[in-house]
């Protein structure tokens, strides 16, 4: 897959972690439709961000497992649980992981761990230019900022009054 797609790369609009989503990921692969293969537009319309098929994919599938992992983690020892330790721990990745469980709110610790998401992905990138790494890069970084803009602050607020009120009213009724 040494494709090189010099035009839809350089006209797709830059994606950043702190930034709005300027296309959505079907318009995207509406871009996508008329330049690349069908097998590479087959893998880009059946990515997720645990695939592993697809360049690029494999490598971004293991640093996203070990964030995962790292997170689950250090989540359950916050908790006092038991959790087996990831078998290879990147100090880079357990540090932030620590930061994001540390924020003061949800959405603050969701975008620690995007913009560390945003800095993996333009590592494994590299210096590749216009070819399959960059398009695949460039669609992991779309399903990532989908993810996070899924959460939606005012009904996540209005949700944990909802939480709160009930578990109140429990505990007054005691």
């Amino acid at each position: 897959m040494a494709s090189h797609y010099y035009y839809l790369i350089s006209s797709l609009p830059e994606l950043r972690s702190d930034g709005d989503m300027p296309l959505s990921y079907p318009e995207f692969l509406d871009l996508c439709s008329s330049t690349v293969s069908s097998g590479t537009y087959r893998l880009l319309k059946e990515l997720t961000l645990n695939s592993t098929e697809g360049p690029l994919v494999k490598e971004w599938n293991q640093v996203y497992g070990a964030m995962t992992k790292e997170l689950n983690y250090q989540r359950s020892m916050k908790l006092g649980k038991s959790y087996p330790a990831p078998s290879t721990k990147d100090y880079m990745t357990a540090q932030v992981v620590g930061s994001a469980l540390s924020a003061k709110n949800p959405l603050e610790a969701e975008q620690i761990m995007l913009d560390y998401s945003f800095q993996q992905l333009d590592q494994l990138v590299g210096l590749h230019m216009f070819d399959d790494y960059v398009l695949f890069g460039y669609a992991l970084k779309l399903k990532l900022l989908e993810r996070q803009r899924s959460f939606d602050h005012d009904r996540g607020q209005a949700e944990f009054r909802r939480m709160l009120d009930v578990v109140q009213k429990r505990v007054y009724s005691l």
